[in-house]
């Protein structure tokens, strides 16, 4: 026998809902990541992923290991080498030893670097703001509230 799908007030299977709720959310921030990566390389010429490591070294002033790079953005650690290496060479991150551990570095944003993310990140902030303008206060509160608890239980799974 098979379990009762739950129902919604139309009669709709409740999973049929929320398969095409992921279809919609799918839809929508592939459409806005297609935007941002537009727009980066025509405005900026960057890209998302190297925007993405500048962010994450951003936020840890201190340095972050390759691999928690890697962690961070759930990429592989050849992804990251490479735009790292890049970065390095273009004088926006650097890598430092750590003290205690030969085989291991930590990368950090350099002041050059830490300027050019403060353009990107003040770029990128008006694109996104730009992209959900058909948004207003109430909506942004609802899908943000709507979407925290399915973020939790994910990370915690």
């Amino acid at each position: 026998m098979t379990p009762k799908l739950a129902e919604t007030d139309q009669g709709d299977p409740l999973s049929k809902s929320r398969l095409r709720l992921w279809l919609r959310l799918l839809k929508t921030s592939g459409l806005i990541e297609e935007e941002l990566r537009r727009r980066m390389r025509a405005e900026l010429g960057t890209t998302l992923p190297r925007f993405d490591v500048m962010s994450a070294l951003a936020r840890t002033p201190e340095g972050l290991k390759m691999s928690e790079i890697s962690r961070r953005l759930r990429v592989s650690n050849g992804n990251i080498t490479g735009i790292v290496d890049k970065l390095t060479e273009e004088g926006i991150a650097l890598r430092v030893a750590v003290p205690d551990d030969r085989r291991a570095n930590l990368v950090r944003l350099t002041p050059k670097g830490q300027a050019v993310f403060a353009e990107h990140a003040s770029r990128h902030e008006a694109w996104i703001d730009e992209i959900l303008t058909g948004l207003n206060a109430d909506d942004v509160a609802g899908v943000g509230e709507g979407a925290d608890p399915l973020s939790d239980t994910l990370e915690e799974g």
